[in-house]
């Protein structure tokens, strides 16, 4: 364990970095006003500007993290703690009752990981969403789409950023992909794994919703519009955030979204919901307790000012966070894939002359001899660029992330 000299500012503790162009503008806005303690199994990189401290674990499982926390506990006084990691949310909300800190009840946070758990409870209120079954085989899985109706989604019982998600439309597909969405590994993982949910298909647009939770009272901050792509899978492939979206003052989302949170017991923190606009009003597909990933909050930050990295922070250490916009933008990303499976990576960069001065973001995701596929065989890690744009309006951010995908040079080895 790493110590520095101790100054004002309170100290955070964060579970895993995760990657550092999806991460790191959140450590960076938090280290501004927090010191940081980061608690990981590798050791930090370019994390180490930002930390005041840190702690390389055997592994960041519960036990492993439960300890390095109360060691560092025993030293000086710890103000929260927080992970945007799917796999260690439940590790934060354990740190945080184990030392007395604000957070949510760590069995609520396990119904948000469990999607089960979180379709009986909403069941249970009434809440709207796609009706659903648990399949612990094929014949199961076949037998619960033939009730709800077929095409169905089949999804991992834990899983995250639509690893194993798939729309299966009869009995042959689904027995096709049944068994690459059961075997999905997720780390940390309840004995549940191997079991798969099937739901029934809500053919409707499906948006993100990250929102700031102090003392039960859930708050919209932003709304993402996705893009998704690759059918019969849920990559998603773009997002739009709009700092004037009408849904983030819609009465009948707002109190799903508050209806949501209530039952499952989430009362402190940051989320990410996904809901699908039916003609029958806003459904749950599910509730991700932690901040948005694929730089959805990012591209909040950049179109109204809100800063997720500070809120998040400020409601982990049981403060009210502000969410005051300061402008008034359009903001969105897409992610841009190889051409086939197995695709080695020659070289990848974007012509960056003639780009219009929107473009916000222009990175490549992969480098020479890289090996890639897009989706099913790649989903996330099968990404091979992204482009960002901040502009007045929403077309204008199209249209320039067209121009970016059309400046991609891409060769590939072997072609």
């Amino acid at each position: 364990m790493t110590l520095t000299r101790p100054d004002d500012k309170p100290l955070l503790l964060v579970i895993t970095s995760g990657l550092r162009r999806y991460r790191e503008y959140l450590l960076a806005s938090i280290a501004g006003r927090y010191r940081v303690h980061l608690i990981d199994a590798v050791a930090p990189t370019w994390e180490l500007p930002y930390l005041s401290g840190h702690t390389v674990v055997p592994d960041t499982g519960a036990g492993p993290v439960l300890r390095a926390a109360r060691e560092v506990a025993a030293r000086q006084p710890v103000a929260g703690v927080m992970s945007w990691h799917e796999e260690h949310i439940v590790q934060a909300a354990l740190v945080a009752e184990a030392l007395g800190l604000p957070g949510t009840a760590p069995d609520a946070v396990r119904r948000c990981r469990d999607k089960y758990a979180t379709r009986t409870a909403l069941a249970e209120a009434g809440l709207p969403q796609p009706e659903f079954a648990l399949a612990g085989s094929l014949d199961e899985a076949l037998a619960a789409a033939g009730k709800l109706g077929w095409p169905v989604v089949i999804k991992p019982r834990a899983a995250g950023g639509s690893q194993g998600v798939v729309l299966v439309h009869d009995a042959d597909e689904l027995a096709d992909q049944f068994d690459a969405t059961r075997e999905v590994h997720v780390p940390h993982n309840p004995d549940f794994a191997e079991l798969v949910l099937v739901e029934e298909y809500l053919d409707a647009p499906e948006v993100s919703v990250d929102a700031v939770v102090h003392q039960g009272r859930v708050t919209p901050v932003f709304v993402g519009r996705k893009e998704v792509g690759f059918p019969p899978y849920f990559e998603e492939t773009g997002h739009r955030v709009s700092a004037d979206d009408p849904l983030l003052t819609d009465p009948e989302l707002l109190e799903v979204l508050s209806g949501i949170h209530e039952v499952l017991g989430f009362t402190d923190g940051w989320t990410h919901t996904e809901l699908r606009l039916t003609a029958r009003g806003p459904k749950l597909i599910e509730v991700n307790g932690r901040v948005g990933g694929d730089l959805i909050p990012y591209l909040g930050l950049r179109a109204t000012g809100i800063d997720p990295g500070l809120a998040a922070a400020d409601v982990a250490c049981g403060a009210i966070p502000d969410t005051t916009a300061g402008r008034t933008a359009h903001a969105a990303i897409r992610f841009f894939y190889p051409p086939a499976d197995d695709t080695t990576i020659g070289s990848l960069d974007f012509d960056r002359t003639e780009l219009p001065a929107c473009i916000d973001l222009l990175e490549p995701l992969v480098g020479p001899g890289d090996v890639v596929s897009p989706p099913r065989k790649g989903l996330i890690d099968g990404r091979i660029a992204l482009a960002s744009a901040v502009a007045g309006t929403a077309e204008e951010c199209s249209a320039a992330l067209d121009r970016a995908g059309r400046a991609l040079r891409l060769t590939v080895d072997g072609a």
